[in-house]
């Protein structure tokens, strides 16, 4: 959920936004003089922005789903005891 709020009552409630982004994974965009200028969201969420805007990944996420859609996708048990097994 994305919320606008002024950049004033932002600074004022800082410890209570941050909680909310935090806790509630709420998203918060801040205004001055009514225009948006900046956001924030959760760690997790800006981290997975970063993601996104690195060609390399992007490449590497769209090369995985191609191999997923034509069912080379491995379940998760079997996959994790393949790595365990190739670190002894």
């Amino acid at each position: 959920m994305v919320k606008t709020i002024p950049i004033t009552k932002a600074r004022i409630n800082l410890g209570e936004v941050i909680k909310r982004v935090h806790l509630n994974k709420e998203n918060f965009i801040l205004e001055k003089g009514g225009i948006p200028v900046a956001a924030i969201l959760d760690i997790d969420e800006f981290e997975d922005w970063l993601e996104m805007k690195d060609l390399k990944i992007k490449e590497q996420i769209r090369q995985g789903y191609k191999e997923y859609k034509k069912g080379k996708g491995v379940p998760l048990d079997k996959f994790l005891s393949k790595i365990q097994s190739k670190k002894k």
